[in-house]
């Protein structure tokens, strides 16, 4: 049986083999090294392939991150403490200016200005929670737990697939190394966690990048705060203004008009969120990796290194082909989206329209900023393989406008009570049928309640008619009425 050589006193360690004992324990990367030895495989070597640093410090500096990477993951598909470490660097790159008091009565204020305004405009009433400002530290912190339930079914399929990927680029390792490689083997866990910690470095870089552009919780259309929390981002509020011929209190109005009015529809409408976050849930859950595409990503890289990994996957590693639950989902989710970011820009649109002289090019310029997407939402799209665009927003914000003008806010708000009201894809294309078709169905459902009172009250039919069907039959079973016995002096009278 062979030795392991004998480490001479005063001799640097090889990182090949400081770093399998730094991520796998000592009994486990003993074996390891020992098979690599015995196959031929100088762990010097691949030290240097792999780019280790020879420096003994920098070598214990990044076994140190490596460990600390590894064990903060608890198992989870999502490492959501690198997620959250990454996210917040990745907002306060660029800067984070803390919310100043100034800053924040500005951004109150301008909240409350949004809920006068708004009372005019919709019969949906203010929400009633908390109206702030945040940093965009604060924001990554608030939104945070959406992300968590919207990405973990994805994360799931990306952490299995990734490991499959790794194990497969081992088959032409000798057979002691594809062991340990294999489902059981001693870096089966070491993968998995790899996985949760390279997908919790894309949540991160994601969620961080939206925080340096969202302008409160409600700019991708989907409620991400649990609580009625109407807020702005003063800093992000502040690089939009800026070099536009609006001055910022206008801009500041004017977005606050649009984050309150999502906040009284996502307040006032209770199956809203959970039919927007469901769908999208639904649509990750039939998320297809493509296997091809990740082993071209991965190969050649270092396998050790999250942050290789992480570039190496953001290009998209799903399946282009979706299954038709997936297009299903698309279709719903796409459909209420634009359903919500139309009946805001039809309803901020008349609360602004007497208060800000440039509200028409304002809200322009936030159609094309939505319909064209950030460096954030194409980041979401590389991660989950979703876009969350309202692509049929204009032809929703002119069902929400002719439904207004034919039939009055009060319908219009109406169709929010339940999700069986709502327009569907189909009648997106025809506003003015979808008006027609709604005030015909309306129509008929009043025929329908004033029968069914008159038939309660008993006067379905009117005078006579409805007298004689309400008397009872004598004892030959003729219904006989009052006044036909007083026109009948011949007959027999019941003297009892």
């Amino acid at each position: 049986m062979s030795q392991e050589p004998a480490r001479n006193e005063g001799e640097e360690p090889d990182g090949w083999e400081e770093l399998l004992r730094s991520m796998m324990g000592g009994p486990a990367a003993e074996e390891a090294i020992r098979a690599m030895r015995a196959s031929g495989i100088d762990p010097a070597a691949m030290s240097q392939a792999a780019g280790l640093p020879n420096d003994r410090n920098q070598l214990m500096l990044m076994i140190s991150q490596m460990q600390q990477l590894l064990a903060s993951g608890g198992g989870a598909p999502v490492n959501w403490q690198v997620a959250h470490d990454l996210a917040r660097q990745s907002a306060h790159a660029g800067g984070d200016p803390t919310v100043t008091a100034a800053e924040a009565d500005r951004i109150r204020q301008a909240l409350s200005v949004a809920d006068l305004w708004l009372d005019a405009v919709t019969d949906l009433g203010p929400a009633g929670g908390h109206q702030e400002a945040w940093s965009r530290a604060e924001w990554v912190e608030r939104t945070l737990p959406t992300w968590k339930h919207l990405s973990e079914p994805v994360a799931t399929s990306v952490s299995e697939a990734l490991a499959d990927v790794m194990r497969s680029q081992a088959e032409h390792l000798p057979p002691e190394l594809r062991t340990m490689m294999s489902g059981t083997g001693p870096m089966e866990g070491m993968l998995k966690q790899l996985g949760s910690a390279v997908f919790g470095m894309q949540v991160g870089q994601a969620v961080g990048t939206l925080a340096r552009e969202a302008f409160g919780p409600s700019d991708t259309g989907l409620p991400l705060v649990e609580d009625r929390a109407a807020a702005l981002v003063p800093a992000n509020v502040a690089e939009f203004a800026d070099g536009l011929d609006a001055d910022e209190e206008e801009v500041r109005l004017f977005l606050a008009v649009r984050e309150v009015a999502h906040a009284r529809l996502f307040a006032h409408v209770p199956w809203l969120r959970a039919h927007l976050l469901g769908t999208v849930e639904a649509y990750a859950r039939e998320i297809t990796i493509d296997l091809e595409a990740m082993e071209e990503a991965v190969r050649g890289i270092d396998p050790t290194s999250p942050d290789e990994l992480r570039e190496a996957l953001s290009g998209g590693v799903f399946a282009l082909e979706r299954s038709p639950a997936q297009d299903a989902a698309l279709l719903r989710l796409e459909t209420a989206l634009a359903l919500v970011e139309g009946w805001v820009q039809e309803v901020s649109g008349k609360a602004v329209a007497a208060h800000l002289p440039q509200a028409g090019a304002l809200q322009e310029m936030l159609s094309r900023r939505r319909a064209t997407g950030g460096p954030a939402e194409q980041t979401f799209a590389s991660l989950v393989g979703l876009e969350l665009r309202p692509r049929r927003l204009r032809e929703a914000a002119a069902l929400w406008a002719a439904l207004d003008r034919e039939r009055g806010q009060t319908e219009r708000d109406d169709l929010w009570s339940h999700p069986d009201l709502m327009p569907t894809a189909e009648e997106l294309d025809d506003p003015s049928g979808f008006v027609a078709g709604r005030a015909q169905a309306r129509a008929a459902e009043e025929d329908v309640d004033a029968a069914l009172s008159a038939m309660l009250d008993g006067t379905l039919g009117g005078g006579q008619e409805a007298d004689t069907a309400t008397t009872p039959p004598d004892e030959d079973g003729d219904r006989q009425s009052d006044a036909d016995d007083d026109a009948d002096p011949g007959r027999p009278q019941d003297r009892g």
